[in-house]
Formats: C-alpha cells, structure tokens, sequence
C-alpha cells in the first residue's frame, strides 16, 4: 500500500462517517479486513509514522487551543483524529498548526479531537484476518519527547500569541 492509497481509505471512511471518529474507525477497520495482511501492515505502518511526525509541541499547542487543554493521552487521541481529517488538513497543521483556523470547517469539542479507536484500527484488522496480535512494525521508534521547543500552556496569553487565528476562532 503506498501513501495515495492509504490516505484515500482515511478519506474514504472519514466522509462515509461524516465526521463521526469513532464511526470512522469502525468503517476502516471494515475496510481494512478486505485487504491481505501485509497491506495492512502497510497501513499500519503509514498511520505511526504519521503519528510520530505530529509529535510536535506546536501541534500539542494548537489541540490544547482546540481541546481547552490537552494531556499526554489527550494529544496522543487529537494526533490520531487529525491523520482522520485526512492529508490536506493534516500536512497543512504539521506546516502550520494555527493554519488549522483555516482548514477545520467546524470543531465541535465533544465530537472532534479525539479518534483513539483510529490508532488501534489496523491493529483490529490485522487480528481479525489472522488471529494474531500485528508484529512490530519495524519503524524507528518513537520519540521520548516532542520535537521542537516545549510551551507554557498555562500562559493564555503566549497561546493566543503564538496561535491567533486558532485563538480568535475557537476561544474568543
């Protein structure tokens, strides 16, 4: 499975789902278990590296302007919701997180921003076509922390700064 293909089955899903996370992971999943193992294995290993990439401090400012805070497993949950949203939206927040003012439509707290059943769905397929747990996947392993400079959360002021159109859109 190369890039293009894995992406048009986030798409696919997310737009059958519309919008709904967890309806989105149920729909990959049943997705997933039509392709031979390895592929997805393929897709597995295109969601963690993408996962890793967005293990960013300015991506977990941008979900905690999002999220009105965001913890550890907060911002592991967002990471996967934003690979959800699909390439566009997710290589524009990578770029640049307050650009998500820009390429989120709507953003409703209690739906959006979380999608950890989309980090375990290839995992799912992987075991209902084989009935095994998924091999390691022989990525480097992830990082310990996020890349980048570490920011003050709790300094509303530095987050509207750092964030303006994110600020202006979501939190005023």
């Amino acid at each position: 499975m190369d890039e293009v293909e894995f992406w048009e089955l986030v798409d696919a899903a997310r737009e059958d789902a519309e919008g709904d996370p967890e309806e989105q992971a149920d729909l990959l999943v049943e997705r997933l278990v039509r392709l031979d193992p390895e592929a997805v294995l393929d897709f597995a290993r295109h969601f963690e590296s993408r996962y890793h990439r967005a293990y960013h401090w300015d991506l977990w400012g941008a979900a905690w302007v999002l999220l009105d805070g965001a913890s550890d497993d907060a911002f592991d949950f967002f990471r996967c919701w934003l690979i959800g949203q699909g390439r566009e939206v997710f290589e524009g927040a990578v770029h640049d997180p307050d650009a998500l003012a820009e390429l989120l439509d709507d953003f409703d707290e209690e739906i959006d921003g979380d999608a950890e059943d989309l980090g375990y769905a290839a995992d799912e397929a992987y075991e209902q076509l084989t009935g095994t747990v998924a091999p390691d996947l022989d990525l480097p392993p992830a990082p310990a922390e996020p890349e980048g400079t570490p920011i003050d959360f709790e300094n509303e002021a530095l987050l509207a700064d750092r964030y303006p159109r994110l600020w202006s859109r979501f939190r005023i």
